[in-house]
């Protein structure tokens, strides 16, 4: 039996439940930063080696570390959500929108306040990603040949989304681009898709990699989905979250 037949017998897991592992990863990792270390081990800052604070830092950092998942996860989605979307153009609309909605949330719940320009919401990040995608595809019909010119030129036109990313601020900036464009690249061959973007999350966010061990076993069904849903959880955990460390902090 091969390596293909013995990938295909393995791969259980559909979009619903690996998008839940995303939301659930996601929600650990805000709740850790807004609770955890806002409200209780930044004011205590330093950390000493060996006191009590010490070793919840660690056990903030575990959380921290299983939600480095959420976002290969998404990127994951997003190529596909790019790939079979009935509109393009309404999902870049429908992650704007829900950006800006969230940024104020985004910004109460895990940074000192809103505004907080240094720092902008993956909504910003996904649809960014989809606008370089759709220009990416689009560059493939241009009369350029050889066919390495024309390739040249559609990585080249990704260079402006890359650069936007990290003057804008986007959360992950220009590496979450650099992802989304190599599992589109790569999305033919779902092995080599995983492994390469587990490499390349690993020079920045080593526990990220994970997320790529429940990816390669997806099965390509969507499973049942709310498709509003994940849009609504985003801005709707970060304010519980922020009235949480309103009560705590009373600010």
């Amino acid at each position: 039996m091969n390596l293909y037949t013995i990938s295909e017998q393995y791969k259980r897991f559909d979009g619903a439940w690996l998008k839940k592992l995303a939301i659930i990863s996601m929600l650990v990792d805000h709740t850790a930063a807004a609770l955890l270390y806002k409200c209780y081990l930044k004011p205590r800052a330093p950390v000493f080696r060996g006191t009590p604070d010490y070793y919840l830092y660690r056990f903030y950092k575990i959380l921290r570390g299983f939600g480095r998942l959420a976002f290969p996860i998404f990127c994951f989605f997003l190529v596909e959500g790019f790939i079979y979307t009935h509109s393009r153009l309404n999902y870049v609309i429908r992650l704007v929108l829900f950006g800006i909605l969230s940024e104020p949330c985004f910004d109460l719940a895990l940074k000192t306040g809103f505004p907080y320009p240094s720092h902008n919401n993956v909504m910003f990040e996904m649809a960014a990603g989809v606008l370089m995608l759709w220009v990416f595809e689009a560059a493939d019909r241009l009369p350029v040949r050889p066919a390495e010119l024309r390739l040249a030129i559609r990585f080249a036109l990704t260079a402006p989304f890359i650069v936007a990313a990290a003057k804008l601020h986007l959360d992950y900036g220009f590496k979450g681009l650099l992802l989304i464009l190599l599992l589109y690249v790569l999305r033919a061959d779902r092995v080599s898709q995983c492994m390469a973007g587990a490499i390349f999350i690993s020079l920045w966010e080593w526990p990220a990699v994970f997320a790529f061990a429940p990816l390669v076993l997806y099965n390509g069904r969507r499973g049942k989905q709310h498709k509003y849903f994940f849009y609504a959880f985003y801005p709707g955990h970060l304010f519980i979250l922020w009235l949480i460390t309103r009560l705590i902090l009373k600010t």
